[in-house]
């Protein structure tokens, strides 16, 4: 077998693992309600035919599981093993846990905690706080681009300039399809605000009236890997709130950074 045909049947496999990979983000979108087959097709750009087959592969499996009452598609029970299994490896669901509490207890708001996925963030944790009226723009699978929404702008701000620029270069993606407030040039004058107060603010820029407040949470190596938030609506969010809801976020993402970066035997409270 020479060289060229190697190199070609590794791009075949690689093409094959990355459609899979796509196609169980689109199913993960959707964790509650699923995920019908025309939306997937839709979603990923292949045809009805392949999506099936690729689908009814991982079905067998035990990836995804197929609900014929309402002929939609959900991550499966394998995925929940595997799942439990990387929980030793990335156990900060854990350490964040207390902190989404304190966040919603004080505030009355939902607070979240999200992870940074490659170039988009993946809400993975939610706490509802006690006011009655909430935002629901965010909620635990729903996968945002870095620089859209609170989570998305504080880990952004905080990446290497090259690293910023390499994302906000999209050919207009983003503004597209969030909006004029999306632009590179909207996101960059946000940035470098994040970068002086520490926190991210969202002003209803994926739904209007829908506001969000962020902070970045660092890994061992420095690097912002995941961020807290609060969302609710405009009016709980007034400039003179802003500040004491932006320390609340800053005290606790310095919190669990410090717990990821001394481990859990030698917190310190300082």
């Amino acid at each position: 077998m020479t060289q060229k045909t190697v190199q070609h049947k590794t791009v075949q496999g690689a093409q094959v693992v990355g459609r899979i990979a796509d196609l169980l983000r689109i199913v993960a979108r959707a964790p509650e309600a699923g995920a019908a087959l025309p939306e997937i097709v839709a979603a990923s750009g292949l045809t009805r035919p392949t999506v099936y087959r690729l689908l009814a592969s991982l079905a067998a499996e035990g990836l995804l599981d197929h609900d014929g009452a309402t002929n939609t598609w959900h991550l499966g029970p394998e995925l929940y093993v595997m799942g439990a299994v990387a929980a030793n490896r990335y156990a900060i669901e854990d350490i964040a846990r207390p902190s989404l509490r304190r966040l919603a207890d004080e505030t009355g708001e939902s607070a979240f905690l999200s992870i940074r996925r490659g170039d988009e963030t993946v809400c993975l944790m939610r706490v509802e706080g006690s006011f009655p009226v909430r935002s629901f723009v965010l909620h635990e699978g729903v996968r945002f681009p870095l620089g859209v929404a609170s989570a998305g702008l504080a880990i952004l701000a905080f990446l290497p300039d090259a690293e910023v620029d390499r994302i906000l270069n999209d050919d207009g993606a983003r503004t597209a399809r969030f909006g004029p407030g999306h632009s590179p040039e909207s996101i960059r004058a946000n940035l470098r605000a994040i970068r002086e107060v520490g926190y991210a603010v969202n002003p209803g820029l994926v739904l209007e009236g829908s506001w969000g407040m962020g902070a970045a949470v660092f890994d061992r190596k420095g690097e912002p890997a995941w961020a807290l938030s609060l969302t609710g609506i405009e009016s709980r969010f007034r400039p003179e709130r802003q500040e004491a809801l932006g320390r609340l976020l800053l005290e606790e993402a310095h919190r669990i950074t410090r717990e990821l970066r001394d481990g859990p035997g030698r917190r310190r409270d300082s």
